[in-house]
């Protein structure tokens, strides 16, 4: 079963990740605190630990995960195009997969390097739309559901 790793927030732009062991995940807020977690579509940021993994290996790096500045990393998913539309439940909380998130060149101030080895097979990981509010934990199991109308 998937698991939650990591939960992450910054309170200001291009500010420090605040690693924590729980946060209350809002249709309102995204991940409490977050700067960026205001309603739309890229509310909550999502990586692949293996999928990071593949990426680090590439430029032969040991980063940590918040290198990545994302919201939220778990085990045992890998995203792909096909995730689009699909909710993941962690907890009591439910997220729609809305797109990949992109890597930037400011992630190059991070590593160089990164940027390229993130781009490639959604190794940068997915954004979300929160449906259904929810309090996580580190170690909360995740489940990717198929959304049928």
């Amino acid at each position: 079963m998937p698991k939650l790793l990591g939960i992450a927030y910054k309170t200001a732009r291009r500010g420090t990740m605040n690693e924590v062991f729980c946060a209350n995940v809002t249709q309102l807020k995204g991940v409490e605190n977050d700067i960026f977690g205001r309603p739309g579509k890229r509310q909550v940021t999502i990586l692949s630990q293996q999928q990071w993994l593949q990426a680090c290996q590439s430029i032969q790096a040991d980063l940590p995960w918040i290198t990545r500045r994302a919201n939220l990393l778990i085990d045992g998913l890998m995203f792909n195009r096909a995730d689009v539309g699909k909710h993941l439940l962690i907890g009591e909380l439910r997220l729609e997969i809305t797109g990949e998130t992109d890597p930037c060149q400011k992630i190059e101030i991070a590593h160089t390097g990164l940027e390229a080895a993130l781009s490639p097979d959604w190794r940068g990981g997915v954004t979300c739309r929160v449906i259904h509010n929810g309090m996580i934990h580190l170690g909360d199991d995740v489940e990717i559901l198929i959304v049928t109308i």
